[in-house]
This record gives structure tokens, sequence and C-alpha cells, in this order.
């Protein structure tokens, strides 16, 4: 299945944290928080502005980002849990990420 968001929504993968402390200590699952950080997997067009112009979106497929705690919402697709939000959601996107390396 394809799924390509509208507007200025995104699809966004949580990347895992992990999964030991740097003592060493392992973290169970129960204490775990939600990653805030996550790869963008899918973009709309953009949004339209007040003159009906299209404006484009800041990420692109593949930019590592952070987002808000409660952002998005939490949908299953092909099996894997993803995020859709919109692109106001997202704080930043963390440099040197691997699609940034590509583009440089």
């Amino acid at each position: 299945m394809k799924f390509r968001p509208l507007h200025d929504r995104v699809v966004v993968r949580r990347i895992t944290a992990e999964e030991k402390t740097s003592g060493g200590i392992i973290i169970p699952d129960t204490a775990k928080e939600k990653p805030m950080e996550g790869e963008i997997v899918a973009a709309g067009p953009g949004a339209r502005n007040e003159h009906g112009e299209l404006v484009a979106l800041d990420v692109k497929a593949g930019d590592r980002v952070l987002f808000g705690k409660w952002s998005g919402t939490e949908v299953k697709l092909d099996g894997e849990e993803l995020l859709i939000m919109k692109e106001s959601d997202i704080m930043g996107i963390i440099e040197g990420s691997a699609a940034q390396k590509k583009a440089a």
C-alpha cells in the first residue's frame, strides 16, 4: 500500500532510543518514554497561503527531525507504526543526518 500525505502533513517513523544507559543499565520497555526523534518517510506538497500559492515544506523524506512528545497521530501502515503530523509540529531538523550528508 502506498500512502501520500496531503497538504502540509508528513509521515514520520520514530527512531528507537538506546535500550541501555551510558552506565550499562538496561531500561525495560515499561520505563521507556516514546522517542521524540524520527525520520521523515513521506511529505505532502505543502500548504497554500492566503493568495492561494503553494508553499513548499522545509522537510523532505530522509530528514531526521525532533518533534513534540504528544505530536501527531499514530497509524499502522503495512504493519509498521508511524506518525502523521503537520509540519508545524516539527521542532527542527537534526543536522548531519544521512539524507543531508548525501545532499552536501
